[in-house]
């Protein structure tokens, strides 16, 4: 007799946490760790709102994926996915 398995876990338990921005699905919320990227793009973001710490919700996106849009701070905010990718979550 032969038995084939799937291989992967046999138990579906939690959905592993979105590392990064970029990952977010629409109406998901993350809380922001840190951002990656030179000094003044990154105080740019932050004084639009992505401050470490802060709970951020991907809203839509354009119809080919980019630019997306987030909600920080009741302002709604639209980032390109190379920009959000360096934008990383707390786990």
């Amino acid at each position: 007799m032969q038995l084939s398995f799937k291989k992967g876990r046999l138990h579906a338990g939690p959905k592993p946490l979105p590392g990064k921005l970029s990952e977010l699905r629409e109406g998901e919320a993350g809380i922001l760790d840190r951002i990656e990227l030179p000094e003044a793009v990154s105080q740019r973001l932050m004084e639009l709102g992505f401050i470490p710490g802060t709970s951020v919700t991907a809203a839509q996106s354009a119809p080919g994926g980019d630019p997306r849009v987030f909600r920080v701070d009741g302002t709604e905010i639209a980032l390109r996915r190379e920009t959000a990718l360096h934008l990383i979550l707390k786990r």
